[in-house]
């Protein structure tokens, strides 16, 4: 899954991207609103944590015309304690937020939930044949056993299961997987597509030529 960061804060926008890295997400980055909108509507995010209060443009006209154009989710970071403010932020088009100070782990927690909710996705628990995913607690099963996958090779699975039954091209998955340093020319996505059919089965991820990749495809 690729995220956006968008806080002023370098220290905060620090740890986030570290955290969100070590999850197996894809990070950009923006320290104002301005570089912010322009990053949101040039790439198609999984999801966006925006912190509201940014020097250019702050988070409220961020939301505003990103909506305009996109429903990417967005989970928004405040240290505002009026409620008036929160319930502004959701109007205009925020999915969730957390309060700072906030514990990591907590937003973690809804960043998956609200990026679940966009892809369509109630259940925090998906079979196909024998493998078993708990998107909410992060574990892949093999016939009972549980697998253990880089985060990486997780967040492939992850994405891939939360599109269950969809032809993703080569380019969509490249784009969802990895940042805008990461170089499309590189054969990255190949090694992990194959060090989880290693793990988890050959057929588990079909491949179509022309087509891209899919877990379960539906015709």
């Amino acid at each position: 899954m690729r995220v956006l960061v968008v806080e002023d804060e370098p220290d905060l926008r620090s740890a986030l991207i570290l955290a969100l890295r070590d999850e197996g997400y894809a990070v950009d980055e923006a320290a104002d609103g301005i570089e912010g909108l322009e990053k949101a509507e040039d790439w198609d995010y999984d999801a966006i944590v925006l912190d509201l209060m940014l020097p250019g443009m702050n988070g409220f006209e961020l939301l505003r015309d990103l909506r305009k154009t996109k429903q990417t989710p967005v989970l928004i970071l405040t240290a505002r304690e009026s409620a008036e403010d929160n319930i502004r932020g959701l109007d205009l088009g925020a999915d969730d937020y957390v309060k700072k100070p906030f514990e990591l782990e907590v937003m973690l927690a809804r960043l998956r939930a609200l990026i679940r909710r966009s892809a369509g996705h109630g259940s925090n628990e998906v079979t196909i044949g024998d493998i078993e995913v708990d998107l909410n607690a992060r574990v892949v099963k093999k016939s009972g056993k549980t697998i253990q996958l880089t985060a990486k090779e997780l967040m492939l699975v992850e994405f891939l299961v939360q599109h269950r039954g969809r032809w993703i091209s080569r380019t969509q998955l490249y784009d969802h997987l990895f940042d805008e340093m990461a170089s499309t020319a590189s054969n990255l996505l190949d090694v992990h597509v194959s060090r989880v059919r290693k793990k988890l089965g050959s057929d588990f991820i079909q491949t179509r030529r022309g087509v891209g990749y899919s877990i379960d495809p539906r015709g």
